[in-house]
């Protein structure tokens, strides 16, 4: 099954929707990231989450070879070096999620939706 591991005491079931939690919240402690981002197909509008709703900025997938698969939608800071907070976002969240999970992060994806001025 995926998602699950066995151990001489039994099976270790993690649903994707517990590593998007954990991956929202490394992410959102990256510098220059303000937060997940949600895109509404029907306008086009992009809003930001709150930190209770950071999985909706999350997309987590995974094999049958229990690699993981994580997209995040997330809005910038003003002014930052975009493929800079990439890089240091997909290291933090791979490092931390395999750390967390015990499993590969295959790819990740970070698809910039918005930029916001911070004070």
């Amino acid at each position: 099954m995926k998602g699950s591991m066995n151990n001489d005491l039994g099976t270790i079931s993690i649903r994707p929707e517990a590593i998007a939690k954990y991956a929202g919240s490394v992410a959102v402690e990256c510098f220059g990231i303000v937060g997940m981002a949600a895109v509404s197909m029907k306008d086009g509008l992009v809003r930001l989450l709150k930190k209770e709703s950071l999985t909706r900025g999350v997309k987590v997938v995974m094999s049958d070879d229990n690699e993981i698969y994580i997209d995040f939608h997330i809005i910038t800071v003003y002014g930052v070096n975009i493929p800079t907070v990439a890089e240091n976002l997909i290291e933090n969240v791979k490092y931390q999620v395999e750390k967390f999970t015990g499993m590969p992060v295959a790819r990740i994806r970070i698809f910039v939706e918005g930029v916001r001025v911070i004070d």
